[in-house]
Order: structure tokens, then C-alpha cells, then sequence
């Protein structure tokens, strides 16, 4: 079975019950967030052999997070569980009836958390070293590259090892706070280290100051596929050229989708496209798998929502264009659009 491990800092989340003030809850929601194990379980119900590597608190955080990790498929044999540091926490404040405009807004409690100190001597241990080697697929993103600079050490580590058979992507995944105050063109010099970038077209302009797919392109030339997701319209795969050849430009677009959260979609859509490039799959079916995986989150309270049989699954990826095109999904559901 192919292997994939995705490495970077997941977090306990706390969220008021209730459509309150944060200081007014008398309730909290506790459950967890992070990009690389969103995609990591999103991996492992691909039917990839998934695994996870960072560091947790030996607290209730770090155990619920291993907890939820396993029952999710997951491999945690390459957390490493710190008694000093805690694990990262953020709290959810969603967005209040009385301002339907203000959106949700985040407080983060990560700073000095047990993650923060991965670094280079993550590597010397010896269950991550032996996930790392054995991987068909290591998955990174820019988070942890603004966690510290251990944690940026590490990265760059794994960036310049041999590949030896093994893929490396890198989702962009932009955070503002995080990058307040540092040099933000890291991310172009780690992104263009990895094999498969993931980029979305509204973070570009944060992280590399432009939208422009050419652009982007000639800032990183050297990974093989450079993806561009194009919000709630399309996804665009620019593969790159050879001495005989020039790149590829291949665009999917998105499904028409009744959104209840948006939260996690990006986190599926990288696992959905991943895994469809691990099975072998060109472009147009990978993109194709991405949309899918980011349409049942979509559809769902929460970081993951199920995907459809693998019967279904199929016969979604393999649909005509027109047919793609009517497709609509509401609550986890897939159905064609009368007159679409």
C-alpha cells in the first residue's frame, strides 16, 4: 500500500456552543485543527497509508488529538509527546447574529507549544526517519515554516534530502498573523524546493504579491506541478516543461455546491488531488478527485465531510464535462441540475 506522511502542528479548538460572545459562553465545543493532519485523514480515507509527524503536550489536548488521530486511520507512531511544552490551542469565535458581516474571527495559543520545537533532531528519531525514507508521499505547507525557525530548519531538511522515488508537496497555506512581521519570501524559496505546490489564488497575492498564473509559474519553475485553486470557480494544474516540451495548463471547474462551512475544504481538496496523483491519475481526474473531496466538506459542519462510495466516487470522476458540469451537492449528496 502507498505511504503518506504529512508533517506539521495540529492544535486542540475550542468554540463556544452557542452563537455568543466569547466572554458570554457558558458552553464550549472541543475538538481539533490542523492543516496536515485535516489532509492526513483526508489521505486515509482515500486508502492511503497515512501517517502523522509532530509533537504534542503530555496533556488532555495532545491525548485527544492522538485519540482522534487513530480513529481516523492515522499512524501516530512519529509524534513525539513533550512533558514541558503544551500543546497549541486556538479558539473559535464565531461569527454573532447581531453582525452577520463580521465573520468568524480566531485566537491563537500556539506560541512555545510542544510543535513549535520540531526541528532537525526530529529526524534523528528514528520512527520518523524510517515514515520519512518508506514514504511515497511526504505533505508539507508554509504554516510550519512561520512556527519557528527550528520548525523552519526542519522543512528546508526535508526539502533538500534525495527524493529517491518519493514526491514532496508543499500547500502554500497562507496565515497572515503567522507571517506578521517575517520575511515572506521563505515560502517562495521552500514552495519552489517541493515537487507539487498548492496555491490559493486569493492567498498569491498575500504570500507572492501576484495572482497571474504565468507569474506565479516563473517564480517557482522547478516543481513539477504548480495547482491553483480558484476559490469557488475552478482549479488549475500548470505542469512543467521540458528540453521536447513545453508545460501543461489544465482547468476543472468547481462543483456547484449548497456551502454550509467552508472550514477544511482546502485541507480535502489537497488530499482528494494528492491521492489521485499518487493512483496514477492525469491532471484533469486528480483535479477532478480534489473537487470532489472539497464539495462533501463543504456540505458539512466540521474539517471532513464522507466522500461517496467508491461506485459513485468513480462514476463521478469519469462523467463528461457537461455532465460534471450539472452536477450539484447539497448535503452530502451528488445530484445532476434539471436544465443545467
Amino acid at each position: 500500500m502507498l505511504s503518506a506522511v504529512c508533517v506539521g502542528e495540529t492544535m486542540a479548538m475550542l468554540t463556544p456552543v452557542h452563537a455568543v460572545p466569547l466572554h458570554l459562553a457558558t458552553e464550549l465545543h472541543f475538538g481539533i485543527g490542523g492543516a496536515e493532519s485535516n489532509v492526513a485523514m483526508g489521505l486515509a480515507a482515500m486508502g492511503l497509508d497515512t501517517h502523522w509527524v509532530s509533537r504534542v503536550g503530555r496533556d488532555g489536548f495532545g491525548t485527544r488529538i492522538l485519540h482522534d488521530l487513530r480513529d481516523h486511520g492515522v499512524g501516530v507512531s512519529g509524534v513525539e509527546v513533550d512533558d514541558s511544552l503544551p500543546t497549541g490551542l486556538y479558539v473559535k469565535v464565531p461569527a454573532q447574529e447581531s453582525d452577520p458581516d463580521g465573520g468568524s474571527s480566531v485566537l491563537y495559543y500556539r506560541q512555545g507549544s510542544a510543535a513549535s520545537a520540531m526541528g532537525r533532531a526530529t529526524l534523528s528519531n528514528p520512527d520518523v526517519s524510517s515514515l520519512l525514507e518508506n514514504a511515497a508521499l511526504i505533505h508539507l505547507s508554509g504554516i510550519t515554516a512561520a512556527l519557528s525557525p527550528e520548525c523552519l530548519s526542519l522543512l528546508e531538511a526535508i526539502l533538500t534530502e534525495p527524493r529517491n522515488g518519493r514526491t514532496i508537496s508543499f500547500d502554500v497555506n497562507w496565515r497572515e498573523a503567522l507571517w506578521a512581521g517575517q520575511d515572506r519570501s521563505v515560502l517562495q524559496r521552500l514552495a519552489n524546493l517541493a515537487d507539487v505546490v498548492l496555491v490559493g489564488k486569493d492567498e498569491a497575492e498575500h504570500a507572492f504579491g501576484t495572482t497571474d498564473e504565468a507569474e506565479l509559474r516563473r517564480m517557482m519553475p522547478d516543481p513539477e506541478v504548480l495547482v491553483i485553486k480558484n476559490e469557488a470557480i475552478s482549479a488549475i494544474a500548470l505542469t512543467r516543461g521540458t528540453a521536447d516540451s513545453s508545460g501543461t495548463r489544465e482547468e476543472v471547474s468547481a462543483l456547484s455546491v449548497a456551502v454550509v462551512e467552508p472550514v477544511g475544504a482546502g485541507d480535502s481538496f489537497a488530499a482528494g488531488y494528492l491521492s489521485g496523483m499518487l493512483f496514477g491519475l492525469g491532471q484533469k481526474e486528480s483535479l477532478r478527485r480534489g473537487h470532489v473531496a472539497a464539495a462533501c466538506t463543504l456540505t458539512v459542519h466540521g474539517d471532513r465531510g464522507p466522500l461517496p462510495d467508491a461506485a459513485e466516487l468513480a462514476a463521478i470522476l469519469d462523467s463528461s464535462d457537461d455532465a460534471w458540469a450539472a452536477i450539484h451537492v447539497e448535503d452530502g449528496q451528488f445530484n445532476t441540475r434539471t436544465g443545467a
